[in-house]
C-alpha cells in the first residue's frame, strides 16, 4: 500500500500486474485483453486508453479492475465480462446462453449477401447475429429466427432492437423445424457441430458457453441431419441453404445435403483458408 504523500497508482502499474496474472492464466493477447477491461470500468472508448497509461487511477476503479482481470484469469470469456461482441461491424449483446459470435462466422453472413433474398430463416439464432446482420444489410429482407433455448431467443429480441430490425423479424422457440411454417428462399444456420469427443478437449472458455449450442454428441453431425430433413418443405425452388460446420466436417456435410436432394453444393474457406461454409441450392425444377 502506498504511504502517505506517494503518487497514486497509474493505469500502466495497474496493466503490469493484471498482465502478468493473465499471462500465467495461459490468456493469449492479454494486453488486447487488459485495454478491453479497462475501458469498461472507466466507460472509455478502448482506444483511448494508450493515451492516458500514466494517469492515476483511483481505488473504487483499480478494484472493478481487477474483480474483472480476475474474472478473465479464469478463462471466463471476454465477450460474457463485457457482456458484449462485435460482429460484422455491429455490437451485439451476449450472455452464457448464447453462443460467443466468432469472426469465421461471417463468412456465412458475406455469403449470404451475394445474391438477393426476401424471406430468410435461421435455425439455432443464438445472439441473432447472423439473422439480425443480415437483416441489417438488407433493409427489405424478413425474418424467421427460431432457437430450443427461450433464454437465447431473449438476448436475440433485445440485440434487433438498437439495430432497428426487430419489426422485420419473427423470433420462436422451436427445436429445429418443429414450429418453423412457410418457405424461405434463404435458410441460415451455424448448428452445434463439435463431436462428444472433441469436446472434451476445449479450450477452457468454452465451459462458459451453453453445451447445447457447441455439440450434438456423437460425431457432431446430428444437427445438419435433421435440417437437410426440413429443406425440401422449407425452401423455395431455386432456394439456398448456408450452413456453417468445423474442422474436417465438409464431406461429410456435403454428403447429408446431396442425400436430400440439394444442388450446387459447394465448400467456401474463411479468412484462415479453412472450409467453413457449404451452400447449396434447392432444385430448380
Amino acid at each position: 500500500m502506498s504511504g502517505p504523500g506517494a503518487s497514486p497508482p497509474t493505469i500502466a502499474a495497474c496493466f503490469r500486474a493484471a498482465r502478468e496474472q493473465l499471462v500465467g492464466a495461459g490468456i493469449a493477447e492479454p494486453d488486447t485483453d487488459l485495454r478491453l477491461l479497462m475501458a469498461q470500468v472507466l466507460n472509455t472508448a478502448p482506444g483511448q486508453i494508450i493515451l492516458h497509461l500514466r494517469d492515476p487511477i483511483g481505488a473504487e476503479n483499480i478494484a472493478a479492475f481487477e474483480a474483472l482481470v480476475a474474472r478473465r484469469a479464469a478463462r471466463e470469456p471476454l465477450s460474457h465480462i463485457l457482456g458484449k461482441r462485435e460482429f460484422y461491424g455491429r455490437m451485439f449483446e451476449i450472455s452464457p446462453a448464447v453462443l460467443d459470435p466468432r469472426p469465421e462466422t461471417e463468412t456465412l453472413v458475406a455469403l449470404a449477401l451475394q445474391e438477393p433474398f426476401e424471406r430468410l430463416l435461421d435455425l439455432g439464432t443464438g445472439s441473432g447475429c447472423i439473422a439480425l446482420t443480415l437483416l441489417a444489410e438488407r433493409p427489405r429482407a424478413k425474418a424467421c429466427a427460431v432457437d430450443l433455448s427461450e433464454q437465447a431467443l431473449d438476448v436475440a429480441r433485445r440485440n434487433a432492437a438498437p439495430l432497428g430490425v426487430a419489426d422485420r423479424v419473427d423470433f420462436a422457440r422451436s427445436d429445429w423445424w418443429q414450429a418453423v411454417d412457410g418457405r424461405f428462399d434463404l435458410i441460415v444456420s451455424n448448428p452445434p457441430y463439435i463431436s462428444a469427443e472433441a469436446y472434451q478437449g476445449l479450450a477452457p472458455e468454452l465451459a462458459f458457453e451453453p453445451k447445447i449450442a457447441l455439440t450434438p454428441g456423437g460425431d457432431g453431425l446430428d444437427a445438419y441431419r435433421q435440417i437437410a430433413a426440413g429443406l425440401s418443405a422449407h425452401l423455395t425452388v431455386g432456394g439456398r441453404v448456408l450452413v456453417e460446420f468445423g474442422a474436417g466436417q465438409g464431406d461429410a456435410v456435403t454428403g447429408i445435403f446431396r442425400a436430400k436432394g440439394l444442388t450446387q453444393s459447394t465448400l467456401h474457406k474463411d479468412f484462415d483458408a479453412r472450409d467453413r461454409v457449404l451452400s447449396a441450392r434447392a432444385p430448380a425444377a
